[in-house]
């Protein structure tokens, strides 16, 4: 069988990151901007399969503990 995979990496080392958009990515996001992306899906995802109650539930047991 044909050594396929070090073809693949072979090919693969060359190119940069890029984006959905793309352009090239510039590095980590400050974690307020990942925030902001990920909250709306996050409620969506809540607001489509009634999640409401497990995530309030969650976040009172990591509260408790967290010891507040």
């Amino acid at each position: 069988m044909a050594d396929t995979a070090s073809r693949a990496m072979t090919r693969t080392q060359g190119r940069g990151a890029f984006d959905a958009f793309g352009g090239r990515s510039s590095g980590p996001r400050h974690p307020l901007v990942a925030t902001a992306m990920v909250l709306p899906l996050a409620a969506l995802l809540v607001v489509v399969f009634g999640g409401w109650d497990a995530v309030v539930t969650q976040a009172s047991s990591v509260g408790v503990m967290l010891g507040r």
